[in-house]
Protein backbone atom coordinates (compact mmCIF):
# COMPACT_ATOMS: atom_id res chain seq x y z
CA UNK A 1 0.00 0.00 0.00
CA UNK A 2 1.18 3.54 -0.70
CA UNK A 3 2.59 5.42 2.26
CA UNK A 4 2.84 9.17 2.93
CA UNK A 5 5.03 11.08 5.35
CA UNK A 6 3.37 12.33 8.54
CA UNK A 7 4.32 15.96 8.26
CA UNK A 8 7.33 17.17 10.23
CA UNK A 9 7.76 13.83 12.02
CA UNK A 10 9.55 12.16 9.12
CA UNK A 11 7.52 9.03 9.89
CA UNK A 12 5.46 7.22 7.27
CA UNK A 13 1.90 5.91 7.33
CA UNK A 14 -0.14 3.85 4.91
CA UNK A 15 -2.77 5.96 3.12
CA UNK A 16 -5.41 3.78 4.76
CA UNK A 17 -4.72 3.24 8.45
CA UNK A 18 -6.83 1.66 11.15
CA UNK A 19 -8.76 3.48 13.84
CA UNK A 20 -9.25 1.37 16.96
CA UNK A 21 -11.91 3.22 18.97
CA UNK A 22 -14.33 0.37 18.29
CA UNK A 23 -11.92 -2.18 19.78
CA UNK A 24 -12.05 -0.45 23.15
CA UNK A 25 -15.59 0.69 23.81
CA UNK A 26 -18.52 2.84 22.67
CA UNK A 27 -19.40 0.80 19.57
CA UNK A 28 -20.90 -2.26 21.23
CA UNK A 29 -18.99 -5.33 22.34
CA UNK A 30 -15.99 -6.80 20.50
CA UNK A 31 -14.27 -9.76 22.16
CA UNK A 32 -10.49 -10.02 22.48
CA UNK A 33 -10.08 -12.70 19.80
CA UNK A 34 -12.08 -10.72 17.26
CA UNK A 35 -10.20 -7.51 18.10
CA UNK A 36 -6.86 -9.22 17.46
CA UNK A 37 -8.14 -10.66 14.20
CA UNK A 38 -9.15 -7.19 13.01
CA UNK A 39 -5.69 -5.81 13.75
CA UNK A 40 -3.98 -8.72 12.04
CA UNK A 41 -6.19 -8.52 8.94
CA UNK A 42 -5.45 -4.81 8.60
CA UNK A 43 -1.69 -5.30 8.94
CA UNK A 44 -1.65 -8.18 6.47
CA UNK A 45 -3.56 -5.97 4.00
CA UNK A 46 -0.78 -3.39 4.02
CA UNK A 47 -1.92 -1.09 6.84
CA UNK A 48 1.10 0.35 8.66
CA UNK A 49 -0.63 2.93 10.87
CA UNK A 50 -2.80 2.17 13.91
CA UNK A 51 -4.52 5.01 15.78
CA UNK A 52 -5.67 4.49 19.35
CA UNK A 53 -6.17 6.42 22.61
CA UNK A 54 -5.73 5.86 26.32
CA UNK A 55 -9.46 6.31 26.83
CA UNK A 56 -10.59 3.64 24.35
CA UNK A 57 -11.80 0.95 26.70
CA UNK A 58 -9.75 2.72 29.40
CA UNK A 59 -6.58 1.28 27.84
CA UNK A 60 -7.98 -1.92 26.34
CA UNK A 61 -7.40 -0.76 22.76
CA UNK A 62 -3.74 0.08 23.50
CA UNK A 63 -3.24 -3.26 25.24
CA UNK A 64 -4.78 -5.17 22.34
CA UNK A 65 -2.41 -3.53 19.88
CA UNK A 66 0.52 -4.40 22.15
CA UNK A 67 -0.65 -8.01 22.28
CA UNK A 68 -0.67 -8.27 18.49
CA UNK A 69 2.74 -6.68 18.02
CA UNK A 70 4.34 -8.84 20.73
CA UNK A 71 3.17 -11.92 18.89
CA UNK A 72 4.02 -10.62 15.42
CA UNK A 73 7.46 -8.97 15.54
CA UNK A 74 7.57 -9.25 11.74
CA UNK A 75 4.88 -6.57 11.39
CA UNK A 76 5.97 -2.99 10.77
CA UNK A 77 3.27 -0.76 12.23
CA UNK A 78 3.50 2.82 13.47
CA UNK A 79 1.26 3.31 16.50
CA UNK A 80 -0.24 6.67 17.40
CA UNK A 81 -2.12 7.15 20.64
CA UNK A 82 -3.95 10.06 22.22
CA UNK A 83 -4.10 11.44 25.74
CA UNK A 84 -6.14 13.82 27.86
CA UNK A 85 -9.71 12.54 27.91
CA UNK A 86 -9.47 10.51 31.11
CA UNK A 87 -9.67 13.63 33.29
CA UNK A 88 -11.99 16.58 33.72
CA UNK A 89 -11.80 18.70 30.59
CA UNK A 90 -10.35 21.93 31.94
CA UNK A 91 -7.21 23.64 30.58
CA UNK A 92 -5.52 23.41 33.98
CA UNK A 93 -5.19 19.64 33.61
CA UNK A 94 -2.98 19.98 30.52
CA UNK A 95 0.37 20.31 32.30
CA UNK A 96 3.71 18.52 32.12
CA UNK A 97 3.28 16.39 35.24
CA UNK A 98 0.00 15.01 33.90
CA UNK A 99 1.49 14.50 30.45
CA UNK A 100 4.27 12.40 31.97
CA UNK A 101 1.78 10.33 33.98
CA UNK A 102 -0.50 9.78 30.99
CA UNK A 103 2.50 8.92 28.84
CA UNK A 104 3.82 6.44 31.40
CA UNK A 105 0.48 4.65 31.39
CA UNK A 106 0.23 4.50 27.60
CA UNK A 107 3.81 3.25 27.26
CA UNK A 108 3.01 0.46 29.73
CA UNK A 109 -0.17 -0.40 27.86
CA UNK A 110 1.63 -0.43 24.52
CA UNK A 111 4.73 -2.17 25.84
CA UNK A 112 7.15 0.40 24.42
CA UNK A 113 9.78 2.78 25.75
CA UNK A 114 8.91 5.51 23.25
CA UNK A 115 5.59 6.16 21.52
CA UNK A 116 5.78 6.88 17.80
CA UNK A 117 3.19 9.67 17.84
CA UNK A 118 1.14 11.06 20.71
CA UNK A 119 -1.79 13.41 20.17
CA UNK A 120 -3.73 15.68 22.49
CA UNK A 121 -7.21 14.20 22.40
CA UNK A 122 -9.61 17.02 21.50
CA UNK A 123 -8.73 19.15 24.54
CA UNK A 124 -10.54 22.36 25.54
CA UNK A 125 -10.08 25.07 22.92
CA UNK A 126 -7.80 27.33 25.05
CA UNK A 127 -5.22 24.51 25.24
CA UNK A 128 -4.26 25.05 21.59
CA UNK A 129 -3.20 28.62 22.37
CA UNK A 130 -1.07 27.78 25.42
CA UNK A 131 2.70 28.11 25.01
CA UNK A 132 3.20 26.08 28.20
CA UNK A 133 1.28 23.13 26.76
CA UNK A 134 3.47 22.93 23.68
CA UNK A 135 6.62 23.49 25.73
CA UNK A 136 5.55 20.47 27.79
CA UNK A 137 5.03 18.40 24.65
CA UNK A 138 8.50 19.42 23.46
CA UNK A 139 9.81 18.14 26.80
CA UNK A 140 8.25 14.71 26.16
CA UNK A 141 10.20 14.57 22.90
CA UNK A 142 13.41 15.72 24.59
CA UNK A 143 12.97 13.02 27.24
CA UNK A 144 12.51 10.45 24.45
CA UNK A 145 9.11 9.47 25.73
CA UNK A 146 7.59 10.21 22.32
CA UNK A 147 9.09 10.51 18.86
CA UNK A 148 6.64 13.20 17.71
CA UNK A 149 3.39 14.84 18.74
CA UNK A 150 0.25 16.17 17.18
CA UNK A 151 -3.30 17.12 18.07
CA UNK A 152 -6.78 15.80 17.47
CA UNK A 153 -9.31 18.57 17.01
CA UNK A 154 -13.04 19.17 16.75
CA UNK A 155 -13.05 22.43 14.77
CA UNK A 156 -11.25 23.95 11.83
CA UNK A 157 -10.30 26.94 13.98
CA UNK A 158 -8.53 24.65 16.47
CA UNK A 159 -6.72 22.94 13.61
CA UNK A 160 -5.42 26.23 12.22
CA UNK A 161 -4.17 27.31 15.66
CA UNK A 162 -2.30 24.02 16.07
CA UNK A 163 -0.81 24.11 12.57
CA UNK A 164 0.86 27.42 13.43
CA UNK A 165 2.86 25.68 16.20
CA UNK A 166 6.37 24.92 14.93
CA UNK A 167 6.70 21.36 16.23
CA UNK A 168 3.22 19.97 15.64
CA UNK A 169 3.67 16.99 13.32
CA UNK A 170 0.04 16.15 12.64
CA UNK A 171 -3.56 17.25 13.00
CA UNK A 172 -6.32 14.68 13.25
CA UNK A 173 -9.65 16.03 12.07
CA UNK A 174 -13.06 14.82 10.96
CA UNK A 175 -13.07 14.80 7.18
CA UNK A 176 -15.52 12.92 4.98
CA UNK A 177 -18.11 13.63 2.26
CA UNK A 178 -20.46 14.89 4.99
CA UNK A 179 -17.79 17.15 6.58
CA UNK A 180 -16.00 19.12 3.85
CA UNK A 181 -15.13 22.37 5.62
CA UNK A 182 -11.50 21.30 6.32
CA UNK A 183 -10.87 21.29 2.57
CA UNK A 184 -11.19 25.05 2.37
CA UNK A 185 -8.55 26.28 4.85
CA UNK A 186 -7.15 23.46 6.99
CA UNK A 187 -5.68 21.25 4.28
CA UNK A 188 -4.05 24.17 2.41
CA UNK A 189 -2.54 25.49 5.66
CA UNK A 190 -1.25 22.03 6.59
CA UNK A 191 0.36 21.56 3.18
CA UNK A 192 2.07 24.94 3.48
CA UNK A 193 3.35 24.22 7.01
CA UNK A 194 4.38 20.63 6.38
CA UNK A 195 1.87 19.20 8.85
CA UNK A 196 0.30 15.77 8.35
CA UNK A 197 -3.47 15.35 8.21
CA UNK A 198 -5.06 12.26 9.76
CA UNK A 199 -8.69 12.00 8.63
CA UNK A 200 -11.12 10.38 11.04
CA UNK A 201 -14.87 9.58 11.16
CA UNK A 202 -14.55 8.66 7.49
CA UNK A 203 -18.04 7.13 7.24
CA UNK A 204 -19.86 9.64 9.45
CA UNK A 205 -20.27 6.87 12.07
CA UNK A 206 -21.39 4.40 9.42
CA UNK A 207 -23.97 6.58 7.68
CA UNK A 208 -21.95 6.66 4.46
CA UNK A 209 -21.96 2.87 4.26
CA UNK A 210 -25.58 3.16 3.10
CA UNK A 211 -26.59 0.29 5.40
CA UNK A 212 -28.76 2.18 7.87
CA UNK A 213 -32.40 3.23 7.77
CA UNK A 214 -34.52 5.42 10.01
CA UNK A 215 -35.51 2.24 11.85
CA UNK A 216 -31.99 0.97 12.58
CA UNK A 217 -31.50 0.33 16.31
CA UNK A 218 -28.02 0.64 17.82
CA UNK A 219 -26.91 -1.00 21.05
CA UNK A 220 -27.33 0.95 24.27
CA UNK A 221 -23.52 1.09 24.73
CA UNK A 222 -22.99 2.38 21.18
CA UNK A 223 -22.33 6.12 21.00
CA UNK A 224 -24.73 6.27 18.05
CA UNK A 225 -27.45 5.70 20.64
CA UNK A 226 -26.20 7.75 23.57
CA UNK A 227 -24.40 10.71 21.96
CA UNK A 228 -26.65 11.85 19.11
CA UNK A 229 -27.04 15.26 20.71
CA UNK A 230 -23.63 15.52 22.37
CA UNK A 231 -24.69 14.04 25.69
CA UNK A 232 -21.32 12.36 26.38
CA UNK A 233 -18.81 14.21 24.14
CA UNK A 234 -18.78 16.49 21.14
CA UNK A 235 -21.84 15.87 18.98
CA UNK A 236 -19.72 16.13 15.85
CA UNK A 237 -18.12 12.77 16.65
CA UNK A 238 -21.46 11.01 16.11
CA UNK A 239 -22.77 10.97 12.53
CA UNK A 240 -20.40 13.92 11.92
CA UNK A 241 -22.98 16.10 13.65
CA UNK A 242 -25.62 15.48 10.99
CA UNK A 243 -29.21 14.91 12.04
CA UNK A 244 -29.78 11.17 11.74
CA UNK A 245 -32.90 11.30 9.58
CA UNK A 246 -31.30 13.74 7.16
CA UNK A 247 -28.11 11.68 7.17
CA UNK A 248 -29.88 8.45 6.25
CA UNK A 249 -31.61 10.10 3.28
CA UNK A 250 -28.42 11.80 2.08
CA UNK A 251 -26.47 8.56 2.52
CA UNK A 252 -28.84 6.76 0.15
CA UNK A 253 -28.08 9.40 -2.47
CA UNK A 254 -24.37 9.06 -1.77
CA UNK A 255 -24.46 5.28 -2.20
CA UNK A 256 -25.99 5.71 -5.65
CA UNK A 257 -22.87 7.67 -6.72
CA UNK A 258 -20.49 4.74 -6.19
CA UNK A 259 -18.76 3.77 -9.47
CA UNK A 260 -18.81 0.16 -10.56
CA UNK A 261 -16.54 -1.94 -8.34
CA UNK A 262 -16.81 0.40 -5.33
CA UNK A 263 -18.87 -0.10 -2.21
CA UNK A 264 -20.28 3.12 -0.71
CA UNK A 265 -17.76 2.79 2.13
CA UNK A 266 -14.88 2.49 -0.33
CA UNK A 267 -16.20 5.50 -2.22
CA UNK A 268 -16.01 7.55 0.98
CA UNK A 269 -12.49 6.32 1.69
CA UNK A 270 -11.29 6.91 -1.85
CA UNK A 271 -12.75 10.43 -1.80
CA UNK A 272 -10.71 11.21 1.33
CA UNK A 273 -7.49 9.59 0.06
CA UNK A 274 -7.56 11.76 -3.05
CA UNK A 275 -7.82 15.07 -1.18
CA UNK A 276 -4.57 17.00 -1.53
CA UNK A 277 -2.91 17.21 1.87
CA UNK A 278 -4.39 14.10 3.50
CA UNK A 279 -1.71 11.81 4.93
CA UNK A 280 -3.86 8.90 6.05
CA UNK A 281 -7.48 8.03 6.76
CA UNK A 282 -8.23 5.84 9.76
CA UNK A 283 -11.42 3.81 9.30
CA UNK A 284 -12.44 1.48 12.06
CA UNK A 285 -13.44 -2.14 11.54
CA UNK A 286 -15.43 -4.57 13.66
CA UNK A 287 -14.36 -7.71 11.80
CA UNK A 288 -11.50 -8.82 9.52
CA UNK A 289 -13.63 -8.53 6.38
CA UNK A 290 -14.26 -4.85 7.04
CA UNK A 291 -10.55 -4.27 7.67
CA UNK A 292 -9.61 -5.91 4.37
CA UNK A 293 -12.31 -4.04 2.43
CA UNK A 294 -11.11 -0.72 3.86
CA UNK A 295 -7.54 -1.45 2.81
CA UNK A 296 -8.71 -2.42 -0.67
CA UNK A 297 -9.88 1.18 -1.23
CA UNK A 298 -6.24 2.22 -1.56
CA UNK A 299 -5.91 0.03 -4.65
CA UNK A 300 -9.05 1.18 -6.47
CA UNK A 301 -8.80 3.45 -9.54
CA UNK A 302 -8.98 7.22 -9.02
CA UNK A 303 -12.49 8.60 -8.92
CA UNK A 304 -13.91 10.31 -12.02
CA UNK A 305 -14.15 14.09 -11.77
CA UNK A 306 -17.91 13.93 -12.22
CA UNK A 307 -18.13 11.84 -9.05
CA UNK A 308 -16.34 14.53 -7.07
CA UNK A 309 -18.74 17.11 -8.51
CA UNK A 310 -21.80 15.06 -7.61
CA UNK A 311 -20.57 14.46 -4.04
CA UNK A 312 -19.96 18.16 -3.49
CA UNK A 313 -23.40 19.02 -4.86
CA UNK A 314 -24.99 16.55 -2.47
CA UNK A 315 -23.06 17.99 0.46
CA UNK A 316 -23.98 21.57 -0.35
CA UNK A 317 -27.64 20.69 -0.89
CA UNK A 318 -28.25 18.45 2.11
CA UNK A 319 -25.45 18.72 4.70
CA UNK A 320 -23.38 21.91 4.80
CA UNK A 321 -25.98 24.07 6.58
CA UNK A 322 -26.06 21.60 9.47
CA UNK A 323 -22.33 21.38 10.14
CA UNK A 324 -20.23 24.23 8.79
CA UNK A 325 -21.32 26.87 11.30
CA UNK A 326 -20.39 24.61 14.25
CA UNK A 327 -17.15 22.90 13.27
Amino acid sequence: MDERVIGRSGQWASVVGLGTWQLGADWGDVDDKEALSVLEAAAESGVTFFDTADVYGDGRSEETIASLLRGRPDLHVLVATKMGRRVEQIPGNYVLDNFRAWNDRSRRNLGVDRIDLVQLHCPPTPVYSSDAVFDALDTLVEEERVAAYGVSVETCAEALTAIARPNVASVQIILNPFRMKPLYEVLPAAREAGVGIIARVRLASGLLSGKYTRDTVFAANDHRSFNRHGEAFDQGETFSGVDYATGVEAAAEFAALAPEGYTPAQLALRWIIEQDGVTTVIPGARNPGQARANAEAAKLPPLPRETFTAIRELYERRISDQVEHRW
